[in-house]
């Protein structure tokens, strides 16, 4: 029996040995998202699935590409990731993700936008381990670029594309005139525009660099943007306007009040790309600096070169 006991100890070791120095080779990692629900992940996903841009910016950064991938607007890849969601599958628009299309992908892990998904997670979880974060405001990118980092797994390189933009917001807004701070909204178009409160993560960094953002700063626990009416834009009347491009249909400017807009009559409206609604990872922040601080002081920036940006971050092992 001892002779026994002692085999059994000696297999059980070799087993552990085995299997590798962090376990089985099935290791998982648990993690807290946005909802607050504990998630158990595998450890370095290999099939990643984004409801929205953010784990494609996160993991192409990181030198991995997603399988599968929402969009914005359709038939649309965005230059800010190269347009290498051309080689994903398309499974839908943000707000509306197809999941049966999802569902062929076989991901091993979902990453989505926590208030368009938080409906379907029943649904999400039985396709693939679901994680979900909000996704709108700079004080929350950080954490959720390191977060999704660690699941990843490359930590390091998370905390590093963190201190680059801290750095890099720095400079630009120690570089950035004094004397001059241009009233700006950065909206979605329509009948009635949308625009963001100065925690929104672009808005904070046009906010960062000397804009002054006329939707102002969000009431504690609202939302991240405010219908303004064109008569109210008016009162406040941007000098800058960046409106997200989300293709031909733009009625706010049938409205004859747009006309009479500071930021028209100068010619400083900026139809601007995905990056600037989807901008808590570290490719389209890096470039909404970039494009902010051209658009804002023309004179003291060079205009910006989206593509070149991304491929200096993008590994170029990731790139073909």
């Amino acid at each position: 029996m001892a002779y026994a006991r002692r085999m059994a100890t000696v297999f059980g070791l070799l087993a552990v040995v085995m299997a590798g120095p962090a376990g089985a080779q099935d290791k998982s990692l648990t993690i807290t998202d946005d909802r607050g629900v504990a998630v158990a992940v595998p450890a370095q996903p290999k099939r990643i699935a984004s409801i929205s841009y953010f784990a494609d910016d996160v993991a192409l950064a990181l030198g991995i590409k997603p399988v599968a991938s929402t969009y914005m607007t359709a038939g649309r890849q965005p230059d800010f990731l190269l347009g290498l969601t051309r080689d994903m599958k398309q499974i839908g628009q943000r707000a509306k993700p197809n999941l049966e299309l999802l569902s062929d992908a076989k991901p091993d892990l979902i990453v989505a936008i926590r208030r368009y998904t938080v409906g379907n997670a029943t649904q999400l979880e039985k396709i693939a381990p679901y994680v979900a974060y909000n996704m709108e405001l700079l004080d929350g990118s950080d954490r959720e670029i390191a977060a999704l980092s660690k699941i990843l797994g490359n930590p390091e390189r998370g905390i590093q594309l963190n201190k680059e933009f801290r750095d890099h917001l720095a400079d630009f807004t120690a570089r950035a005139p004094k004397d001059v701070h241009p009233r700006f909204a950065i909206m979605w178009g329509g009948e009635t525009p949308f625009a963001f409160h100065t925690e929104n993560t672009a808005a904070s960094i046009v906010a960062a660099i000397g804009g002054d953002n006329i939707a102002g700063r969000m009431t504690p626990g609202g939302e991240f943007g405010i219908d303004l009416s064109l008569e109210t834009m008016l009162e406040k009347d941007p000098q800058v306007l960046f409106i997200y491009d989300s293709g031909p249909d733009r009625p706010h400017e049938n409205n004859p009040i747009w006309q009479e807009l500071s930021a028209v009559k100068n010619k400083r409206v900026f139809y601007v790309g995905d990056q600037w609604v989807e901008t808590n990872g570290p490719i389209a922040r890096e470039i909404v600096l970039r494009e902010a601080a051209h658009y804002l002081y023309p004179d003291a920036f060079p205009a910006v070169d989206v593509k070149a940006e991304a491929a200096r971050i993008i590994p170029a092992e990731a790139q073909n």
